[in-house]
């Protein structure tokens, strides 16, 4: 009886002695990636710089918790986000959805990203971010610049948002918290 109520026990509440998922935020620099992870772990704006390395917050978002790794964007760093791969749950990819003028450029890292075989199994959200901004594409604009309609055998999603406010990003959580547990 008690190893029967111990194995339910630890069916019902595995999450709490689960270790953090990984979550790469990855896009290019001033995306909006850094203000959404302290919007996500303070929910509050605060003010950045521009990452020039990484940062690594721990975020709890019903009942899992998330390692996110905000990775600097500039094309300088770029090359490295490989080194951080191994053993990604998921990636929150950050798109400044006002920046036409890049758009191409988030493309080709974003499917040079995603041939990597270390993120094959990996969830890929996308947040098209600035939507507060007026000329700021919506979700289908940026999801056909940066060539998601092109994914197969990727588990996607993509999501308009205002890091500032917070638009969005609960809506984006909730559908990589649910594609994470299935």
């Amino acid at each position: 009886m008690g190893v029967t109520f111990s194995s339910l026990y630890d069916a019902l509440f595995l999450w709490r002695r689960q270790a953090p998922m990984r979550i790469l935020m990855l896009g290019l620099d001033s995306a909006g990636k850094t203000t959404i992870l302290y919007r996500l772990q303070l929910g509050e704006v605060i003010s950045t710089i521009p990452t020039i390395g990484f940062n690594v917050e721990t975020v709890e978002y019903k009942n899992i918790q998330l390692q996110v790794w905000d990775l600097g964007g500039q094309s300088s760093i770029r090359p490295y986000w490989r080194c951080y791969y191994a053993d990604t749950a998921a990636i929150i990819y950050v798109v400044d959805a006002s920046d036409h003028d890049r758009m191409p450029t988030a493309r080709a890292e974003l499917l040079a990203m995603l041939a990597e075989e270390e993120l094959a199994n990996s969830k890929l959200l996308v947040f098209a971010n600035k939507q507060d901004l007026p000329n700021a594409m919506d979700e289908a604009q940026v999801g056909k610049a940066i060539g998601l309609d092109e994914l197969r055998d990727r588990q996607w999603s993509i999501w308009r948002c205002c890091a500032k406010d917070g638009t969005g990003l609960n809506e984006g959580l909730d559908w990589l918290v649910d594609a994470l547990r299935n």
